[in-house]
């Protein structure tokens, strides 16, 4: 087979720069194993019997959503009629080195393998856009706040179990103050604000963390209020990821209880950009939207010194005390 790829370029072009990202790598190789699948007229089905797998295997490989490996990445090369021995040791050795592991492996007792996918594209996405309709965005939770959500989830987990968890989404969070973060443009329904995980006390301090957050120069909060009605993204919460890289596809992340989608055909994506935009321009301006969460803050601030007053009437009065207070 010629060493050109399918479109004419240079295989491996670019990738053998030893400061890319091994996930970002992964998603290149992934990319260029799908280009040369398909010159070669081989369908997914018959990729993933080359390698004791399966069509859906073949998705993960060439999306970068699961490890490359020597053996099957070797087969597929063959299968695909790169016989050039020279082109064939660089790619394998590419493969060895996007197996590099990430931060998040100190976290794999409590990290699902669904979720290591999305922490990879999250760590080298160039932007990253979100709709949350029950909590903020892991990015931006307070570390009271991300326990009490932890625990909604993990209810007999116990607290070493939940103190990695919350250990994990933290760090997820030195993104926001690398040298060259992405750009987060990230989207609220109402609720999350008024719902009081873990608390008033929690979330008023949730909220005063979300108007720091904005601050940055790379961060843009909107919300979504209840006063106009129904809105685009009725469905629920999703995450969209873009690259730098040309090569790169953009990828739309929806989790579930226990799993997640990522979508990253280019109809799908456009969809969910065509909602994402949409929810932008129903959404309060970024800076109506500051406002409206320090009124919220004030708000939570009142409703939590009522309750502080409830409490001590009940400690020096008992429930007697309680009456007429509604």
């Amino acid at each position: 087979m010629s060493t050109e790829m399918p479109d004419g370029g240079q295989p491996l072009s670019g990738l053998e720069d030893p400061s890319v990202d091994a996930t970002v790598l992964r998603m290149l190789l992934g990319n260029q194993l799908r280009r040369l699948r398909q010159a070669a007229g081989i369908t997914p089905e018959a990729a993933g019997h080359q390698i004791r797998g399966s069509r859906s295997k073949i998705s993960r490989l060439e999306t970068g959503r699961v490890g490359l490996k020597i053996r099957d990445v070797s087969d597929l090369l063959t299968l695909y009629g790169v016989t050039d021995e020279s082109l064939r040791s660089r790619f394998l050795s590419l493969v060895t080195q996007s197996s590099k592991p990430g931060w998040w492996t100190k976290y794999s007792d409590v990290l699902p393998d669904w979720f290591e996918t999305y922490l990879g594209f999250e760590t080298v996405a160039s932007t990253i856009r979100s709709f949350e309709i029950q909590f903020v965005h892991g990015l931006f939770q307070t570390e009271d706040y991300a326990r009490a959500v932890t625990r909604l989830g993990y209810k007999t987990a116990p607290d070493t179990e939940i103190e990695r968890r919350v250990g994990l989404r933290l760090s997820r969070q030195s993104l926001l103050t690398r040298p060259r973060p992405p750009k987060i443009w990230s989207v609220m329904d109402e609720a999350v604000l008024r719902r009081p995980v873990g608390g008033r006390a929690v979330m008023r301090a949730q909220l005063k963390h979300l108007l720091e957050v904005a601050n940055l120069r790379h961060v843009t909060f909107q919300v979504a209020p209840f006063a106009p009605g129904g809105h685009t993204a009725a469905g629920g919460s999703f995450t969209v990821l873009r690259f730098e890289e040309r090569d790169l596809p953009d990828v739309v992340y929806i989790e579930q209880l226990t799993g997640a989608i990522y979508l990253d055909q280019r109809h799908d994506v456009e969809h969910y950009l065509e909602v994402v935009d949409q929810l932008s321009s129903e959404a309060l301006t970024p800076t109506a939207s500051r406002g409206f969460i320090e009124r919220v803050a004030q708000e939570t601030l009142g409703r939590h010194r009522d309750d502080q007053r409830r409490a001590s009437r009940m400690v020096r009065g008992g429930p007697q005390a309680l009456k007429g207070t509604g």
